[in-house]
């Protein structure tokens, strides 16, 4: 019998993410995938500004910006006329812009760092029942030479797909619908003369006036290298799977030609092009289906297993790698055994509808015309497809706002801003520099001088006692007052007052941040009973 405390059933971008939150946590778990080997498919490929910001704060940026490529727009076609263009832009102070990134360099990128953890993936090994009971998770697992295995694990965490042995396990209902179409997918190169990093939708308008022929190209890391999708010719069609089985993702059956995505290309393209060098293709269906809840007791789903919904957008990895890192910090303090009872609960509770928002846009988004057809404002449809705007105002753990207009409040992003400056180094670092120094809740002070951050002296005891000194300190001073270093806490000055502009402040302010980057309350320096109550909600007294 092998013992861990989190066992994580599925190594795509969702468990790794999960068991690297976890690692760096100190928390042990264990990862297992029934595949013997990686899938070296671009199957998901569009990386979010916010899943970079994520990255930022797990030490992975480097690496994932080394191997991405800028997304820069998208050109759209009807019957080879170019009917519009989306650049992708986002606010100056978003530090991070819209990639393109194979998955299977997303999991390469991923396990690298988790190995550096100790945790390596046990690959050829599946999971075949699960009991649960008060205390921890008894799961029955196969291992790739034939042996059953027993794992006791306090945590069970279903990350394995559509097709996810968890949620089936946990009796979990998976309500939804598949759409008629069939699709090809194929990673090739085109020599076209069509701008870097642009993706291309190309349609033709049949007589019904209604679209009858598709192409959708998505730039990939590589010269003129993209993922294309395709409607799938009728000689490709792939048959219905097993009663019950989910159509979604890759299809088993005969796999599509180079000379079939030619084809396509030919009457599609907005100019004539030659395709080559094709690394995979494949025949996919979608559906749209969500989970009635996110877990039951000791077991989770997150990604793919709790959600699925069509690729418009590039939300779904994205949705999945949020999901694992809400669930993980408050699986960190389960395990260490300092949670509130609802902390947990607090998951289903703030990412459900985090879930149910997606699969509703995307499926609007793809029987609707695109992203280009939704009614949203130009620059909140951007934030919203960088998930920018993901939040929980209206979740458990949410303190009372504080209703200064236009301020982030309880519950939203707490967005990055430049220009602060230490005591020693001359050049200036952005707030995400500070907030990803720890793994744990950070109590952010800002005070036009250092006189007024002495008023958060109770604020800042009360935290540090409820939370027995696991959290970080960072405290901001106004322009031009003196930094001089010999403060407890680390101080920085706002420079430019970026930090007051963007959090509008508007007197002695404090925040406090959540492991996963949300402001969990803003409260003013006598406001130790706001602070108090959060911290009771969390965790336990």
């Amino acid at each position: 019998m092998v013992r861990t405390d989190v066992l994580i059933v599925g190594a795509g971008p969702v468990g790794l993410t999960a068991a690297l939150e976890l690692r760096r946590r100190g928390i042990a778990c264990r990862v297992i995938d029934k595949l013997p080997a990686p899938v070296p498919h671009a199957k998901a490929v569009g990386i979010q500004p916010r899943t970079f910001e994520l990255w930022d704060r797990a030490g992975v940026i480097d690496d994932a910006l080394d191997a991405a490529v800028p997304m820069r727009g998208q050109l759209a076609y009807v019957d080879g006329e170019e009917r519009g263009r989306i650049d992708l832009e986002l606010p100056a102070d978003v530090p991070y812009t819209f990639a393109a990134l194979p998955q299977y360099e997303t999991e390469r990128i991923l396990t690298e760092h988790l190995e550096r953890h100790g945790t390596t993936v046990e690959r050829g090994t599946e999971l075949v029942s699960f009991v649960q009971d008060g205390g921890g998770v008894w799961s029955s697992v196969l291992t790739g030479s034939g042996a059953t295995r027993d794992i006791r694990s306090r945590y069970l965490v279903g990350c394995d797909g559509a097709h996810s042995a968890v949620r089936k396990g946990l009796g979990l209902t998976f309500e939804g619908g598949a759409f008629d179409e069939e699709y090809m997918l194929a990673d090739v190169e085109a020599d076209w003369s069509l701008p870097a990093g642009y993706g291309v939708r190309s349609t033709h308008i049949g007589d019904d006036g209604k679209p009858d022929d598709l192409l959708v190209c998505i730039p990939l890391p590589g010269r003129s290298r993209y993922r294309m999708s395709m409607l799938v010719p009728p000689e490709l069609s792939a048959a219905a799977g097993p009663p019950g089985r989910i159509a979604h993702g890759a299809q088993e059956g005969a796999r599509p030609s180079l000379a079939h995505i030619q084809a396509v290309v030919d009457r599609l393209a907005p100019e004539p092009a030659t395709v080559s060098a094709m690394r995979w293709s494949s025949v996919f269906r979608i559906s749209h289906r969500i989970v009635d809840r996110y877990g039951d007791g000791r077991v989770f789903v997150a990604g793919d297993a709790a959600h699925i919904h069509p690729p418009t957008g590039a939300q779904g990895m994205n949705t999945g790698i949020q999901d694992a890192v809400n669930l993980a910090w408050k699986l960190a303090l389960a395990t260490a055994g300092v949670t509130a009872p609802s902390l947990l609960e607090s998951y289903d509770a703030e990412r459900r509808p985090v879930g149910e928002e997606v699969v509703g846009r995307t499926v609007r988004h793809a029987t609707g015309g695109g992203v280009r057809a939704d009614p949203d404002d130009p620059a909140a449809l951007m934030l919203r497809e960088a998930q920018l705007l993901v939040g929980y105002r209206e979740g458990p753990l949410t303190g009372a706002p504080a209703g200064v207009s236009g301020a982030p409040d309880s519950g939203d992003r707490a967005p990055d801003c430049g220009g602060l400056i230490g005591p020693l180094a001359t050049y200036p670092v952005r707030l995400f520099d500070l907030l990803r120094r720890g793994p744990d809740h950070t109590l952010l002070l800002y005070g036009p001088d250092a006189e007024a951050l002495d008023r958060f002296g109770g604020a800042v005891a009360e935290v540090s006692r409820r939370t027995h000194g696991k959290v970080s300190a960072v405290a901001l001073l106004g322009p031009g007052a003196r930094v001089d270093g010999t403060t407890r806490v680390p101080v920085w000055s706002d420079g430019g007052a970026q930090f007051r502009r963007i959090y509008r402040i508007e007197g002695p302010t404090g925040f406090l941040v959540r492991p996963d980057g949300y402001l969990a309350l803003r409260f003013g320096p006598d406001e130790v009973t706001e602070v108090s109550a959060y911290l009771t909600r969390v965790l336990r007294t």
